[in-house]
């Protein structure tokens, strides 16, 4: 399979930006090797600059859940563009999205729309330390908010440690207030409320996390987030930009039985086009500027392309019902690949919440950052060289998820499944 002309434009781009890549991920830098450039994508499929076509298991990291380019949803983007593609005044789309948003999950009472992810979460801390008048929030080890300085910390224990910077530029007086716990921990995290409760503005947390691999969170420690929460007047926030709008017409709350303070979204719910969400119980959000005095803005918050883009994928989505299709296909795939692992005598534990999932090459069980790390990580790159090599594009990572669409078949999920067996013979 040649890649010459990836490769070339991968040489160009790292004169332009730093390792080549506006994001890190995309350098391939967990699995080695050059990254693929992509020309264009269709349904469940993409298309290198070389010409190559593969089964595509990334969907731009989620929200591409009904396919790429579904036509309905290129139709709503061109016709808001022709409208304008941004004002920076009031759309009545912007309370159209809103309105869909909030009926689906009932958490949601009043919602702010941004720019991404990071944008969201960045805001809801912001937001949590100014309605409980406290500093100090709780995130765990191995689930990622985005790159906001107060959540790049490192990894702690499932005893409450000080936050260590992560990365460079973000100062130790930033990271000070961030205490890093243990994932699924229900006693790590009583402990730290123990010690720290009437100052914790609130805990934020993936329910299912998606950057460890896919790991869902037990009953037990959704049980004791809000419990505690409730007990000590701190907020509960549900990280939701991968898992809202994912498994249900819904956020991951809706199945797991557990109603956050306040949830953030962002991927699906922009239908491929930036697009962040962060809101919950009015009474919070009222604090937001201008209704309060809590500050966040943004001139492209909202845009009509946006706005469209998020409004077609929602009502398709709500209108055809695609999960229970999705479910099956990813029951398949989870069925095929852990079998052909296993078949190769290869430790695997399959990482899976309804249609995103893990290949962790890890004989499992993995709970939390401690047990996903324990992966072999130069197996999964091998794995994912011979896949890609075979015309089926997974994560570029051990500790990332794939997902699947409403485009993808049982012919896809098929002959990924054989091509995973042929990958597996070839690295015996």
């Amino acid at each position: 399979m040649s890649r010459q002309r990836s490769h070339l434009a991968f040489a160009r781009a790292k004169q332009l930006m730093p390792g080549g890549v506006n994001s890190p991920a995309r350098a391939f830098g967990a699995v080695g090797g050059e990254p693929i450039f992509i020309d264009r994508a269709e349904g469940a499929y993409l298309y290198d600059v070389d010409g190559n076509r593969y089964v595509d298991y990334i969907g731009s990291w989620g929200p591409m859940i009904l396919g790429h380019a579904h036509p309905q949803v290129l139709a709503a983007i061109e016709a808001a563009a022709r409208r304008g593609t941004s004002f920076g005044a009031p759309t009545e789309a912007e309370s159209e999205l809103a309105e869909m948003i909030i009926r689906a999950i009932p958490s949601m009472e009043m919602l702010r729309l941004v720019n991404s992810g990071t944008e969201a979460t960045m805001s809801a801390i912001r937001l949590a330390r100014g309605f409980t008048g406290r500093e100090k929030i709780i995130k765990f080890a191995g689930n990622y908010h985005g790159h906001v300085d107060s959540l790049l910390v490192a990894a702690g224990s499932s005893a409450a440690t000080l936050g260590v910077p992560d990365s460079p530029g973000v100062t130790p007086g930033t990271a000070r207030d961030t205490l890093v716990l243990r994932y699924n921990d229900p006693q790590g995290l009583e402990s730290a409320f123990r010690q720290h409760g009437d100052k914790i503005a609130a805990v934020i947390v993936e329910p299912v996390v998606g950057n460890m691999g896919c790991v869902v969170s037990s009953p037990e420690f959704r049980t004791a987030l809000r419990e505690l929460t409730q007990h000590y007047g701190a907020l509960l926030i549900f990280d939701e930009v991968m898992t809202g709008f994912r498994a249900t017409y819904g956020g991951a709350q809706s199945i797991l039985g557990v109603q956050p303070d306040l949830t953030t979204l962002g991927k699906i719910v922009g239908g491929g086009l930036p697009v962040g969400v962060y809101g919950g119980r009015a009474e919070i959000m009222r604090h937001v500027l201008p209704a309060g005095k809590v500050f966040q803005a943004g001139t492209l918050s909202g845009n009509p392309l946006a706005t469209a883009a998020g409004i077609a994928t929602l009502k398709i989505l709500r209108d055809t019902n695609p999960y229970p299709r999705l479910d099956q296909l990813a029951t398949r795939l989870a069925s095929g690949l852990g079998d052909a692992v296993r078949r190769a005598g290869l430790p695997c534990t399959i990482g899976q919440f309804h249609s995103m999932m893990t290949v962790f090459f890890n004989p499992g069980p993995v709970t939390d950052w401690d047990s996903a790390s324990r992966s072999d990580t130069k197996l999964y790159a091998r794995w994912f060289w011979g896949l890609l090599e075979r015309g089926v594009y997974m994560p570029c990572s051990q500790f990332e998820a794939l997902f699947l669409s409403a485009a993808h078949t049982e012919s896809d999920i098929d002959a990924t499944i054989q091509a995973a067996r042929e990958t597996l013979a070839s690295l015996s």
